[in-house]
């Protein structure tokens, strides 16, 4: 192994155009979910200068003002001003939801009478994570980025920084020493402002209370590079600057490019779509192995096919970090996790509405309202 490597994960803000996308995706969810928890839910969004397009397929006993609620996640989210090019007031919102497919339904669908069980949504791999770096056991670089993303959110919400506007994004260079985290190497955050702030106003503001409260100061070191706006200026921006949609910050909702991701979106699905129910158990499963001491890292690996409840392939790799051989981790991940879609669905909990929050931030490692995600605790193996 290398003596010295470096690796970097990004985040984005609340209101950054895709990041906008799917929290709208999965407020829409949520509010199926609440009504209907059978609801069946694929829902695309994009945005762009004060226009949001829903598209996609809903199948439930619910009925929502998807508009309503499109306006209320625009508003949470801070675009409540009609200079932004973008506003929950003046955006347009057309609406192209239809009916799933029956030909998809009739693969997915239980049938008790047959004995048929709910099957996968699609085919697809997913992919779950975990590791020692953090007390979450995610990567240090994006729970570090997530870190600051948040923190851009607080002091823009809370007023301590009122000429921040809600887009932005940030990133993390970590430095490791032998496979573990030593330092970080760079931070890079470009957040949107008000046209009469002057940038070193800015940067001086950003440092103390963005980069210096959410990095430790055991990881800087006169070393460590801030960027700061680098193009210095950032006036123009969300989805009035760059046209967002669902699914396009994989890597911010996964693992920070630190393990593979099987390509699929997470926003804006019901729990039947294995892109979400499988990486959502394969992560509590990968956690459970770290968490044992079983290895310093595991990434899980399932592959699906539509309209069957079992998944094809299994695999594990945990880069020679194991105590145990592959085989006998996945006998444990196979013996203490059910991964048909109804045991996913059942042993998770998933038929509530708990999405919106995942749709920033990430999807892994973080908590909410005080209570962490489902998929988030450890199962004794």
């Amino acid at each position: 192994m290398a003596e010295k490597t470096f690796f970097t994960s990004e985040s984005v803000a609340e209101g950054h155009p895709d990041k906008v996308a799917d929290q709208i995706a999965d407020a829409l969810l949520d509010a199926y979910l609440e009504r209907d928890p059978g609801s069946r839910v694929a829902i695309e969004v994009m945005v762009t200068s004060n226009f949001v397009l829903l598209a996609g397929e809903v199948t439930s006993q619910a009925r929502v003002d998807v508009e309503q609620e499109t306006r209320q996640v625009i508003k949470d989210i801070g675009y409540v001003y009609e200079d932004l090019g973008f506003d929950y007031l003046g955006a347009q919102i057309e609406v192209r939801l239809h009916a799933q497919s029956p030909d998809i339904a009739r693969g997915v669908d239980m049938d008790q009478a047959r004995g048929k069980p709910l099957g996968a949504g699609d085919q697809g791999i997913m992919y779950g994570y975990a590791c020692e770096e953090t007390e979450e056991l995610m990567p240090l670089p994006i729970m570090l980025a997530h870190q600051l993303a948040r923190r851009l959110a607080a002091v823009r919400k809370e007023g301590i920084l009122p000429y921040l506007r809600p887009d932005g994004k940030t990133q993390v260079t970590v430095e490791y020493a032998k496979g573990r985290p030593a330092r970080v190497e760079a931070v890079v955050v470009s957040v949107q402002h008000t046209a009469e702030v002057d940038m070193a106003t800015l940067r001086e503001d950003l440092t103390r209370e963005v980069i210096r409260p959410a990095i430790p100061d055991s990881l800087l070191n006169e070393r460590c590079r801030f960027f700061i706006n680098p193009t210095g200026r950032f006036v123009i921006g969300g989805p009035h600057g760059d046209t967002g949609a669902t699914g396009r910050k994989s890597m911010v909702d996964s693992y920070g490019g630190l393990a593979r991701h099987g390509g699929g979106s997470f926003s804006g699905k019901d729990p039947t779509k294995v892109d979400r129910s499988a990486s959502y158990t394969l992560r509590q499963a990968a956690k459970s192995v770290v968490a044992a001491g079983l290895a310093r890292r595991c990434e899980l690996r399932a592959a699906y096919v539509i309209g069957e409840p079992a998944p094809l392939s299994l695999g594990v790799e945990t880069f020679g970090s194991a105590r145990l051989a592959d085989q006998e981790i996945l006998a444990l991940v196979q013996r203490h996790f059910d991964l048909t879609p109804a045991g996913m669905i059942a042993s998770l909990g998933l038929q509530r509405p708990i999405y919106r929050p995942t749709s920033v931030y990430g999807h892994f490692g973080q908590h909410y309202d005080g209570r962490c995600f489902p998929w988030e605790a450890v199962v004794l193996l």
